[in-house]
């Protein structure tokens, strides 16, 4: 599994999915004809059929996972965030965060507490109220910039009949789809395989749709 774990391991939000791009552009040239990046970020490979006029079959999954960018960093040092993908901020607070800046670092999500209205302790946060502490206070602002990306810390683990992991979706899809691919490598097929990996689902599967197009399977 230790294709699937670098997959899930991998940081990549919509619109900032370089990182992952690399690894798929990468392993999926193992077993293509070719491989290729479009203008939305999009990795296609291609195997051909090798026959005239065949007909394109596309298969795809998403690269991107849902996450944040730092939005803004305030005067305490906190990074304020924008989501990118839906989230619950109720299952955030309190948990470690990776920050993608010129040095990676790893930092709580809190919510600013309510104090003395014992009601609005129970109240459910909103991710505009929430901020990123890594302990670092203004020195922060050294390491890390408005825009840099920030993703759930979780390590990939595999415990009893279960793998546990941040970015399963869709990150088992793409280890599908490379794995597909190898399977198939040395066949001669009917059809004309485009395997896709595609970015920015999370906020409206626009990699899909453009590659859609692009190809037109």
């Amino acid at each position: 599994m230790q294709l699937l774990k670098k997959l899930c391991e991998t940081p990549a939000v919509p619109g900032r999915e370089q990182k992952i791009i690399d690894l798929m552009k990468g392993e999926l040239s193992k077993s293509c004809d070719s491989v290729s990046v479009d203008a939305m970020g999009n990795v296609i490979g291609v195997k051909k059929s090798g026959r005239k006029n065949a007909r394109k079959v596309m298969i795809s999954a998403h690269m991107d996972e849902i996450g944040f960018i730092v939005q803004h960093i305030d005067n305490n040092g906190f990074l304020r965030l924008a989501p990118r993908g839906y989230h619950m901020p109720r299952t955030l607070c309190s948990q470690r965060v990776r920050v993608l800046g010129k040095k990676e670092l790893v930092g709580v999500a809190e919510v600013t507490p309510s104090r003395g209205d014992p009601k609005k302790r129970d109240e459910v946060p909103k991710i505009d109220g929430m901020f990123v502490d890594t302990g670092l206070g203004k020195a922060v602002k050294k390491l890390v910039s408005v825009g840099d990306i920030v993703v759930l810390e979780r390590s990939f683990l595999d415990q009893g009949d279960v793998y546990i992991s941040k970015a399963f979706d869709d990150r088992v899809g793409c280890y599908m789809l490379i794995e597909a691919m190898k399977r198939v490598r040395r066949k001669k097929l009917p059809v004309d395989v485009y395997a896709v990996g595609s970015t920015q689902e999370e906020v409206g599967l626009r990699g899909a749709k453009g590659a859609a197009k692009g190809v037109v399977p």
